[in-house]
């Protein structure tokens, strides 16, 4: 699949380019973080595309695929932006049923979502397998976090300064732009780019 020339897709047919040329062979996973409401998951949509047109096998999975459910949460007391940053995620299953089998490539099955949080509801885990060589597309907040930065391969964090309160406390603690990670301003979603070098 050719994709239709723009702005947009020339940039990501670049970032692309420079993922490439240190992926092999095997399994590679992209990360992509950045605030609330800065795009993560349209460019992880759309950096996903552009892999497959360069002839790769890519599956995509959100860390909104891997919240804890409302219940669990609470077992880690009263909703606040620091219960939510802290907890808010099921880190232990994303390393399970999708970091971990991921990894072990060939035929091991792994799964990309574990609960739907717009209903606060499980979902029915759809295990899917994929060859030998693929990369893993996730998008999400806090993903760059200290202690799952080193999971990935490549780092993508997109600019902006936070606003929301768990984003403050997040970015207080661990600037996902700092992570060695390429810093991308997507602001503009029509014209992303790289960001300036002190970013980066």
């Amino acid at each position: 699949m050719h994709l239709v020339t723009t702005p947009r897709v020339t940039f990501l047919r670049q970032l692309s380019d420079g993922i490439l040329e240190h992926y092999g062979r095997g399994r590679m996973i992209v990360a992509i973080d950045g605030p609330l409401r800065s795009g993560k998951t349209r460019f992880g949509d759309d950096l996903a595309e552009v892999l497959r047109e360069r002839g790769h096998r890519v599956f995509r999975a959100s860390m909104e695929g891997f919240h804890r459910s409302r219940a669990a949460q609470d077992v880690f007391g009263v909703d606040t932006p620091d219960r939510y940053y802290r907890y808010g995620f099921d880190e232990s299953a994303l390393r399970r049923v999708l970091v971990e089998p991921f990894r072990m490539g060939g035929s091991t099955a792994f799964v990309t979502a574990v609960l739907d949080p717009a209903r606060d509801a499980w979902v029915e885990p759809k295990w899917v397998t994929g060859p030998a060589d693929a990369i893993l597309v996730l998008d999400g907040r806090f993903v760059l976090r200290s202690r799952l930065a080193e999971l990935w391969d490549v780092r993508i964090a997109l600019d902006g300064e936070p606003t929301d309160p768990a984003d403050l406390l997040a970015y207080a603690e661990s600037d996902p732009r700092d992570a060695d990670a390429v810093v991308v301003d997507d602001r503009d979603p029509e014209h992303p780019a790289l960001a300036p070098a002190g970013r980066r």
